[in-house]
């Protein structure tokens, strides 16, 4: 039990390190134009050499960028709860119970994430000016969608586990 309750905690917390490098690191979209330096673009600041916001992100015109900042912040947000609230529950349900809240948190960090991905996925041309439109996914985009199923194991795991000796 204790071997599994380990991996459990080892789960999570990569979980929650992939959320928080997906949403700090500056690489949701890379463009490389001949001949220059790399641009790499996150949720608030295009860089080469120096950084730059992204145009009319704090207007309604970005609303969609908006909202991929905020799902993003609050699954990371989610993540840390639900595994704050895994270790009080450890010491505090009785035995034989289920990890039922941790699991609801948990699984509404997986629904914040899938929906900010998502959006990204289908609104990344009015995120961008149009220089920045040829370009590609980058590394965070692809570490949010790959911590989307680990959430989501993670939430359905603890929705499964009963509390034993």
């Amino acid at each position: 039990m204790l071997i599994i309750l380990i991996l459990i905690i080892l789960f999570h917390v990569a979980a929650t390190i992939l959320l928080l490098v997906a949403t700090i690191h500056n690489a949701w979209w890379v463009v490389s134009p001949a001949g220059r330096d790399v641009i790499y673009t996150d949720l608030w600041y295009s860089c080469n050499a120096t950084c730059y916001s992204i145009e009319n992100s704090h207007t309604t015109d970005a609303s969609y960028l908006q909202a991929v900042q905020a799902t993003m912040i609050l699954a990371t947000i989610f993540c840390c709860i639900s595994f704050f609230v895994f270790i009080l529950q450890l010491f505090r349900i009785q035995q034989g119970d289920r990890f039922v809240f941790t699991a609801i948190i948990q699984l509404l960090a997986s629904l914040c994430v899938m929906i900010a991905a998502s959006i990204y996925t289908a609104q990344k041309n009015s995120f961008h000016v149009a220089s920045l439109q040829k370009g590609s996914y980058g590394s965070s985009y692809i570490l949010a969608w790959i911590s989307f199923p680990m959430t989501l194991i993670s939430g359905l795991m603890y929705l499964v586990l009963r509390k034993r000796k």
